[in-house]
């Protein structure tokens, strides 16, 4: 399953964020996988494609980041996906 992940950073504090990156890496547990991500450019905001058997796992692991960033968790499908299934109902 697909999910997009909006992340808010805490206090517009991006600098924490990416110290905690370049130390730590993205700290994920074993099943979630990281596609991509895209950042405002304000920084306020980051974007990311996730894929996940489980959506459990993502509790993992935004609970090694909450202190810094604010999580929305959004299950998603392609756009084919979706057309092919608004063609076929």
């Amino acid at each position: 399953m697909l999910f997009m992940v909006i992340e808010r950073y805490k206090n517009c504090d991006a600098d924490a964020v990416y110290r905690r990156f370049r130390e730590h890496g993205r700290m994920m547990p074993e099943g979630l996988k990281y596609i991509g991500s895209w950042v405002e450019q304000n920084y306020e905001r980051c974007f990311q494609l996730m894929a996940a058997d489980d959506p459990v796992l993502f509790g993992q692991w935004t609970s090694r980041w909450d202190d810094l960033v604010e999580f929305e968790i959004v299950p998603v499908v392609t756009s084919s996906e979706a057309s092919e299934h608004i063609v076929n109902r």
